[in-house]
């Protein structure tokens, strides 16, 4: 088997958060090449402006923006923290619902930036540039961890346990004073546009609502585009009846499974993930893979 094959073979075989990681990996390594030998950025129409007319002539760095960093330690960062928040929320939760919260954070993030570059005085606030970096949908997860599951607690260094809502406490504070400060004042507005966006998608879904499932159609129907049209024949009978029984059968099966996730998760908050038993973790492990 050839290089690029083995590459191939072993990208097909990761997870969605593992794929969008090595394809940050790989924009980075491409960039740099270009910038380095040829003094070219190969990705400037990717990256997120902040002149508001220069947003409208490239809207799609809403999200490709963040897929882009300006340096190495940059990339390092988010990437770790986000493969160890992807792992902690796709096994409580659909990968489809934690793919929402992290674009729709790269969204707000870049919306933020967009909107206080803007209207906010240039003596003020100083957003000029352009914004990269994955860093608004890992603020977004971050927030939603810490808000829809505070007391649950991790292990830090293997050293000592320390809370969600402690650890975005740290974190958030940090870039709060970095901002006042004025250091990179574009992507910590980024940041804050992430940290909402998790904060309201978790007390939404506490109350029962998913705010995603909107953004989620849209991006299915997108996706959908890219695909191969199947040559099959699909013959199409009418069997109202057991439809309506498989259904209901589904609808049912959907609220037990909600019903028993829920009550992990409650089980997680008060004594802890090692608290739960292996067929729980086990549970937990498959629901995450659908």
């Amino acid at each position: 088997m050839s290089t690029v094959q083995d590459l191939k073979y072993k990208f097909n075989n990761l997870d969605t958060f593992g794929k969008i990681i090595a394809i940050n990996i790989v924009v980075f390594i491409i960039g740099l090449i270009f910038k380095s030998l040829l003094r070219f950025n190969l990705f400037s129409y990717f990256e997120m402006p902040s002149g508001f007319m220069d947003f409208i002539l490239q809207p799609w760095s809403l999200i490709t923006y963040g897929f882009l960093h300006n340096g190495l330690f940059h990339l390092a960062f988010n990437m770790l923290f986000l493969y160890y928040l992807s792992r902690v929320t796709t096994n409580l939760f659909r990968q489809k619902m934690v793919l929402n919260i992290y674009f729709l954070g790269i969204i707000c993030g870049g919306l933020a930036y967009l909107a206080f570059a803007n209207l906010m005085p240039s003596s003020l606030f100083g957003a000029h540039g352009v914004l990269v970096g994955a860093s608004a949908g890992v603020s977004a997860l971050l927030l939603f961890v810490a808000t829809y599951m505070p007391n649950t607690e991790i292990r830090l260094f293997n050293a000592f346990n320390v809370k969600w809502k402690h650890v975005a406490m740290v974190i958030v504070g940090l870039d709060l004073f970095r901002l006042l400060l004025g250091l990179n004042q574009g992507g910590y507005i980024a940041h804050f546009g992430g940290y909402l966006l998790g904060y309201i998608y978790a007390t939404k879904l506490l109350k029962g609502t998913d705010i995603g499932t909107g953004f989620e159609r849209t991006m299915d129907s997108f996706m959908g585009w890219f695909k191969p049209k199947s040559n099959l024949k699909t013959v199409h009978k009418n069997k109202t009846k057991s439809t309506t029984t498989q259904k209901t059968k589904n609808a049912s099966e959907a609220l037990n499974k909600q019903k028993k996730i829920d009550a992990i998760l409650d089980k997680i908050s008060k004594s802890g993930y090692e608290s739960l038993t292996a067929d729980e973790k086990a549970f937990l492990f498959k629901v995450g893979k659908d």
